[in-house]
């Protein structure tokens, strides 16, 4: 952010990159306001209902930017019919309220940025085939849904106001996400290649996933989507062996993908899936990645 002391406003600030956001504003002297779904306990709390498309929206004039990384956990529950739905509302609802919200502020009150989060499921699976940002949506369940999550962003877009959506990788934290049910199996013995391991995996580490959310915000040239995925995707095969070294643990097992396909159902998809995603338009607009290999990644997140 910018040396100026601004305010932020955020959504989805109490998960692994929300946490992790707030924390590095805060210590750099912002003021980080939290969108909550109760009412408001202290002064840097703002209230929003974001499956009933409301927010109080007297809270977010002022700020210089509004960050929406608010949904439910993909891989948190079973893809039931229901918690697909789940999954759709508590994105695109929220994002289409959030957008309003901010579109709807007198123009010397709204925000320099509009930043919302998405994910590289945008892209479906591409297999061996490197993708970025120029990239079509694929097919399915994710990359539909990554589609009308991003369109859900419109009215900030139309009201003139920079909007951003950050395509996510796999982020690699202990505090949450895919890693944090990986590092204690992997750290028992019990880690190794899902399914034939062949496919591609984009992660990105905890730090350079905040680093590049901050560098959207401050770059005023960035607008529309952006991959934040390290620059070297890897195979799930050689994720799996960096886990082994790191670690220092064997990863002999393997979990075959005809059991995941029962275990996990439709999520399986997910899983089993390759996306050789690249950060080019990152990259290009001048951000260093502080951990840009997997070992790197591991050894930050293990700290």
């Amino acid at each position: 952010m910018e040396t100026t002391r601004s305010r932020v406003a955020v959504a989805g600030a109490s998960g692994l990159i929300g946490t992790a956001l707030t924390r590095s504003l805060t210590e750099d002297g912002h003021e980080v306001v939290r969108l909550v779904r109760r009412a408001p306990r202290t002064k840097d709390e703002v209230r929003w209902a974001p499956e009933q498309g409301r927010v109080d929206t007297a809270g977010l004039a002022g700020c210089t930017a509004v960050v929406n990384l608010a949904g439910a956990g993909i891989g948190d529950h079973r893809w039931t019919a229901a918690y697909k739905r789940e999954l759709r509302d508590s994105r695109v609802l929220g994002t289409a309220a959030l957008a309003s919200a901010v579109a709807s502020l007198d123009e010397h009150e709204r925000p320099r940025v509009f930043l919302n989060a998405s994910a590289i499921g945008y892209y479906g699976d591409t297999g061996q085939r490197a993708v970025d940002e120029s990239a079509p949506a694929g097919d399915g369940f994710l990359p539909s849904l990554c589609v009308e999550w991003e369109e859900a962003t419109a009215a900030a877009r139309e009201a003139g106001i920079r909007t951003v959506v950050a395509r996510n990788g796999l982020v690699v934290g202990r505090g949450g996400g895919a890693w944090a049910r990986l590092f204690p199996l992997f750290k028992a013995g019990l880690g190794g290649r899902l399914g034939d391991g062949r496919q591609y995996w984009s992660y990105i580490s905890l730090h350079d996933e905040v680093a590049a959310l901050r560098h959207l915000i401050d770059t005023p040239a960035l607008s529309g989507p952006v991959n934040l995925t390290a620059p070297e995707p890897l195979t799930n095969r050689e994720v799996t062996a960096a886990m082994g070294r790191v670690l220092h643990r064997p990863t002999l097992l393997t979990a075959p993908a005809p059991a995941l396909r029962i275990v996990l159902g439709e999520m399986a998809a997910d899983v089993l899936g390759s996306q050789r995603v690249l950060p080019t338009r990152l990259l290009e607009s001048g951000f260093t990645f502080a951990f840009p290999t997997i070992e790197e990644t591991l050894r930050s997140a293990l700290r």
